[in-house]
């Protein structure tokens, strides 16, 4: 197997560690618009010549593909924050390339009921062309990082082994990281952040179909394992709302994150000053002046997440919530994931959220690569078996828990 991954940040560099680990590929190529950055990830990996760097624009489909060709790659990995998932979807579509991303084609609110209504939903660009990938044997496997991914695989590890029927699926996620000498440190990509908790949540009911609230709606308090403890979380627009129910028949689907109060000050104040707008805006600068969307301009300010490992303390955790009947009784259980940074620090030199959602895409990888994972057409994880993605996540020395609520 022949892989480009576009995208050389935190997470782009982390994956680039987990699978120097690894033997199931013959080369990868890493590409960034930056090309210093690039050749950085691989230079960091000792002398592994099973890769190299280049420089390529994520949004240009037309050289992204040529890329592919050029490079003899079997596999296109989208490393790159959402804005450019569709054209590099289309780019290996076109160089008939298999993809995977962590994140799927963004939405669009409803123009008129914004909170009750959606509009154009996360990924609908991307399954509109399900019947294309299909016809052309490729697969497109979507939403394959941690959240979406790995919560995907519990969702459907849970069906198929938990489960008689199944009320509701909640994906919980949330954390106890602090980071040293910032009182506002993201630890994942600002920009996608602001997307995923200022859009309007999707919720999922079976006799409703999908629909939307304000965002921040439905605090809970969840309980999350390994010493986290008691976090409240709130309403998100997040992938597995969209993909859980195209494949496992569930009463409801959610997804809540633990932000935090102070978290969503921030956020709702970015939205009040209209900082959160990818509009672009003429800005005066010593060269004149220049067009530049706000949302970056925030994103510039903000210290970047994979700098941040050597500051940050505590443990983050993903996980699937699941409520329904077994064997005529009532069950709940929490699958979930934890990833303390001190570890990831020191086995990888990554923070552990950015580690966190590296591992999933490559666990993937090297069963699409050995035939365990086989597929064509848009698939989200819960197309596939989960057991020998659960078992190969252990063996990657990350293993996975389950609790009985």
């Amino acid at each position: 197997m022949r892989v480009l991954l576009v995208g050389a940040g935190g997470v782009g560099t982390a994956i680039t560690r987990i699978a120097a680990r690894r033997s199931f590929f013959d080369h990868m190529v890493v590409a960034d618009y930056d090309l210093a950055r690039a050749e950085a990830a691989v230079a960091a990996l000792g002398g592994d010549t099973r890769f190299s760097a280049c420089r390529t624009d994520a949004s240009d489909e037309t050289a992204v593909a040529a890329l592919l060709k050029e490079q003899r790659c079997d596999v296109l990995l989208n490393a790159t924050d959402p804005r450019f998932v569709l054209p590099l979807f289309h780019a290996a579509a076109a160089a008939g390339a298999h993809y995977l991303d962590m994140a799927m084609s963004l939405s669009r609110p409803h123009p008129e009921r914004p909170y009750e209504q959606c509009g154009v939903k996360l990924g609908d660009a991307q399954f509109a062309q399900a019947e294309e990938w299909e016809k052309a044997g490729r697969l497109a496997l979507v939403g394959m990082g941690v959240e979406p991914g790995l919560s995907d695989v519990f969702a459907r590890y849970a069906a198929d082994e938990l489960f008689d029927e199944i009320e509701e699926i909640g994906i919980r996620d949330g954390a106890n990281l602090a980071v040293e000498g910032y009182d506002f440190a993201p630890s994942f990509n600002i920009w996608t952040t602001i997307e995923e908790c200022l859009n309007p949540p999707v919720v999922y009911e079976a006799d409703r179909g999908w629909f939307t609230t304000e965002p921040f709606s439905e605090p809970e308090v969840f309980d999350f394992p390994a010493g986290i403890g008691p976090v409240e979380c709130v309403n998100v627009e997040h992938e597995e709302v969209l993909l859980v129910p195209r494949w496992i028949d569930a009463k409801r689907v959610t997804f809540k994150y633990g932000l935090g109060e102070d978290f969503i000050g921030k956020l709702r104040t970015l939205h009040a000053l209209g900082l959160d707008s990818t509009a672009p805006v003429t800005v005066a600068t010593s060269l004149g002046p220049a067009e530049v969307s706000p949302r970056d301009i925030v994103a510039a300010v903000l210290p970047d997440p994979a700098t941040l490992g050597d500051r940050m303390t505590g443990k983050t955790c993903a996980g699937t919530w699941v409520k329904g009947v077994k064997d005529g009784a009532p069950r709940e259980v929490y699958l979930y994931h934890v990833v303390d940074n001190e570890w990831s620090m020191r086995e990888y030199d990554c923070q552990a959220v950015v580690w966190q959602t590296a591992i999933n895409p490559v666990v993937a990888l090297e069963l699409l690569a050995d035939g365990t994972w086989s597929g064509s057409g848009v698939l989200g994880p819960e197309a596939f078996a989960p057991r020998p993605f659960l078992d190969l996540l252990t063996a990657y020395g990350s293993p996975w828990g389950l609790r009985e609520q």
